[in-house]
């Protein structure tokens, strides 16, 4: 079976002096896929904040964009996950160098895992994610979740989507509100087809989803499956199969969404929406730019830690 490295960092005994970050940040993390491969890895930033708490908006990001596909928090630690063929000794090293404090360095933890105990490492660790009386995301190991609107159930596995990111949570909150009955739906970036399953069923008429990693795909359709739902699945890096949507939804990363944004204008119906996500507040002018120049207009933000989420029209 192909091993996963696990890699365990604990808030630091002694945080870095200056080391600050504003305690409403502090969000959950699930896991992500790529949202802060845009970050200078050269970039001198602190992984701690003052009191010496894990700065998740800092940490996920980093360790995303040298080829972590998973990650799990637990009270005074952060688990990531990583496949063993993307494991870069010297870009991990930066990483600690740049991100860690000293005794976060000492103190980290490495261990190889085999697939299938890597997937029940992180399966123990899932929760029920609940988006106020909307929705819930669990596990079908989990009883039901009484109270809200809608409930999904997925096999948890290291893909993106399962609602403990903010950037998901933006995107459900987000959701609630939008038109989607009778929609063609477009979900760029599915990962576990979470958005994709929400949007049938709340009454999109077509659904058509597409995620560039295989495995994510097999734990979409699993999903999809699961919850009865209909949703055309593809396995592909771009939208050049895509049908015309009324309305797209986009939680991916930033380098992502720069270079299709065009691709996503042309794609639109007219009119139509544009829903994104996967943006750190550092980056709202950029992504900003880039909609504005494809012909989009704004229409709100909201915003959960240092993720954004993005509505647009056309």
């Amino acid at each position: 079976m192909p091993k996963h490295i696990e890699i365990i960092i604990t808030q630091a005994a002694e945080p870095r002096p200056g080391a600050h970050q504003d305690a409403g940040a502090h969000q959950d993390v699930g896991e992500h896929q790529g949202a802060g491969s845009h970050q200078d890895a050269g970039a001198h930033q602190d992984g701690s904040d003052e009191l010496g708490y894990l700065n998740l908006d800092l940490l996920v990001p980093a360790l995303e964009a040298i080829g972590f596909e998973g990650f799990a928090e637990e009270d005074d630690i952060l688990k990531a996950y990583i496949p063993e063929g993307k494991w870069n000794e010297a870009a991990f090293e930066v990483f600690k160098q740049t991100y860690l404090t000293q005794d976060q360095r000492e103190n980290l933890k490495r261990n190889e895992l085999e697939e299938r105990n890597w997937n029940e490492a992180w399966e123990s660790s899932f929760e029920p994610v609940v988006i106020e009386d909307f929705c819930a995301i669990r596990a079908d190991f989990h009883a039901p979740v009484v109270g809200v609107e809608q409930e999904i159930i997925i096999t948890p596995k290291m893909s993106f989507g399962t609602g403990h990111h903010a950037t998901t949570h933006l995107m459900i909150e987000y959701m609630q509100s939008l038109p989607l009955e009778g929609a063609r739906v477009v979900d760029f970036g599915t990962g576990t087809g979470v958005l994709a399953i929400l949007a049938y069923k709340l009454g999109a008429r077509a659904v058509w989803a597409v995620d560039n990693d295989t495995w994510s795909m097999e734990n979409a359709a699993e999903n999809v499956k699961r919850n009865d739902a209909e949703v055309e699945l593809h396995l592909g890096e771009d939208l050049s199969q895509a049908p015309p949507a009324d309305i797209e939804l986009a939680n991916i990363n930033r380098h992502v969404l720069l270079t299709h944004m065009e691709p996503l204008f042309t794609l639109l119906a007219s009119p139509g929406l544009l829903l994104l996500s996967g943006i750190l507040q550092e980056d709202e002018d950029i992504i900003a730019g880039a909609a504005r120049a494809a012909g989009f207009t704004p229409v709100s933000q909201k915003q959960r830690g240092n993720w954004l989420a993005q509505l647009w029209k056309k």
